[in-house]
């Protein structure tokens, strides 16, 4: 079956089961066209005189812990939600991959990690020979006119930092923890050194995503707000709620242990997934569910990531209030993203590094020129997607070498059908389909999962092995990636590969009777 019958019965089972009435689509879009002929007009006059700037947050391992999409019912978010109220809020938004460097890459790329083979936390895209001239989305900006700025993590680690990488024109504050206690907080099993959180005695100022921000300020109040004709890119990177959690005290108290609500948890959750589940995370810094526990440690690491959630939002605040000081709120395209989700002990771990909901779904936010305002879009969205998206709403040529789709009809009409699913990729050949109602998971061995989240929204029932359900797994099975590279060279960190029946995680064989660590 070709792509094109692909789509036509994904639409078919996205009408059928979401209720869509396709001749409301039709009759209203005479309506819509004349909406959108009066927005881009409202517009035109700006557009004129230049390009939109970009703003563009990025949030590490934030997961759907954020007022506006209600993953936590205690969270505090106000200027994040602020945000979404003045734009278009994608409710349903998946990562590409569960882990910062191939997420991350893939998002700068508009590549898919199956398409490029990377799937761990190294390489460096830009030193694989292959790909050391693409064009990522800071470089294709820059070649139609624009500034680009970078404080912070946007990248993995240190790259596309280095004046060599020709990444970004201006390269501010890098990514940091900032200070930190003299001891760890808390001895987890694998005692890694990020692997900490809680609260001991410091200043916000003293955190490295407050410097992160302070750059990104100045920035915004005195080159760019001096330069107002100059079409900006000012991509900031924040690293928490990525551990260490630390806060500080206020931002503690926002959450009161004796009134905190814990992640849901099911008992032997991971009764009903394959065993090759466990291979993707078989070995991390990040403890189980089962420590937390028994250490007396799920509450603290919960207020702890909360908290740290919080802070992030206040600086966001304080970005999003630079922005209307620098006097180019007007002509400014905010987007709000997150690389991947994370775990608090739901499916019986910490971390990201798994194909669920609590691992793949994202805040993502588009504001500013041509988007609508104060709408929620449902459809499934990817990260993928932010490259083309971009390069519509700045009115640039099209780039034929992207993955992603554009979500300018969403941005438009929040309604728009979407025709693609959100696929998410974790080491070679494992892979999550989620649409609209559903999630499906095929992992490299063959075994699968499949998931309605609408009547369960924990994934506590996986319905594989059900009766009715495998029309629509063969549905979803359709968009699996057509392309599946193996590892890229030099590929290390958290990579599993899975050829001839050997499992091999991070170099090192896995039997079928190996018990599962730290259980």
């Amino acid at each position: 079956m070709d792509q094109a019958s692909f789509i036509s019965e994904f639409r078919f089972i996205m009408r059928i089961h979401h209720g869509l009435n396709l001749w409301l689509v039709v009759l209203s879009l005479p309506f819509l066209a004349e909406t959108r002929q009066t927005a881009l007009a409202e517009h035109d006059g700006v557009a004129e005189k230049r390009q939109p700037n970009i703003l563009f947050i990025a949030i590490d391992d934030q997961n759907d812990w954020i007022g506006c999409l209600k993953g936590h019912p205690q969270v505090q978010t106000p200027h994040i939600d602020a945000l979404a109220e003045k734009g278009t809020l994608f409710s349903n938004a998946h990562c590409q991959a569960p882990l910062c460097n191939p997420s991350r890459t893939s998002l700068m790329t508009g590549l898919r990690p199956s398409s490029t083979g990377i799937y761990g936390l190294a390489p460096w895209i830009k030193s694989l020979p292959e790909f050391e001239n693409y064009v990522t989305l800071p470089q294709y900006l820059s070649r139609h006119g624009y500034k680009t700025y970078t404080t912070g993590k946007i990248y993995h680690g240190g790259n596309g930092r280095k004046k060599t990488d020709s990444e970004f024109d201006v390269i501010g504050t890098a990514a940091g923890v900032g200070i930190k206690p003299p001891d760890k907080l808390v001895e987890t099993p694998a005692k890694h050194p990020l692997v900490d959180w809680g609260v001991f005695p410091h200043e916000d100022k003293d955190k490295g995503d407050w410097k992160v921000a302070d750059w990104a300020v100045q920035t915004l109040k005195g080159e760019i707000r001096e330069n107002p004709d100059q079409p900006f890119f000012l991509s900031v990177g924040f690293f928490l709620p990525h551990v260490p959690c630390y806060a500080t005290q206020k931002w503690f108290d926002l959450y009161p242990e004796d009134q905190l609500i814990l992640p849901p948890i099911l008992a032997h959750d991971r009764a009903d997934t394959p065993r090759f589940s466990w291979y993707l995370h078989w070995k991390l810094p990040e403890p189980r569910l089962k420590f937390l526990l028994e250490a007396n440690q799920f509450s603290n690491l919960t207020r702890s990531y909360l908290a740290c959630t919080s802070f992030v939002d206040s600086l966001v605040g304080r970005l999003l209030e630079a922005l209307e000081q620098s006097g180019q709120a007007g002509n400014t395209i905010v987007v709000l993203w997150s690389d991947h989700g994370f775990h608090l002990g739901e499916k019986e771990i910490t971390g990201k590094n798994t194909l669920w909901e609590r691992s793949t779904h994202v805040p993502l936010i588009f504001a500013g020129p041509r988007i609508t305002v104060g709408a929620n879009c449902s459809e499934p969205a990817e990260l993928l997607d932010i490259y083309p998206t971009l390069i519509e709403l700045c009115g640039l040529p099209k780039n034929d070498r992207l993955e992603g789709h554009s979500l300018m009809p969403q941005l438009m009409d929040a309604k728009a059908v979407r025709e693609f699913p959100a696929i998410t990729t974790h080491n070679h050949d494992n892979h999550s389909i989620r649409s609209r109602r559903y999630r499906y998971i095929r992992y490299a061995d063959g075994s699968e999962e499949f998931y309605d989240l609408e009547s369960d929204p924990n994934e506590w029932n996986n319905l594989a092995k059900s009766r009715g359900v495998e029309e629509l797994m063969e549905q979803h099975r359709l968009f699996l990636p057509g392309i599946n590279r193996g590892p890229a060279p030099g590929s290390k960190n958290r990579v599993l590969t899975f050829q001839n029946g050997k499992i091999m995680w991070e170099g090192s064989e896995i039997k079928a009777g190996d018990a599962i660590p730290e259980l």
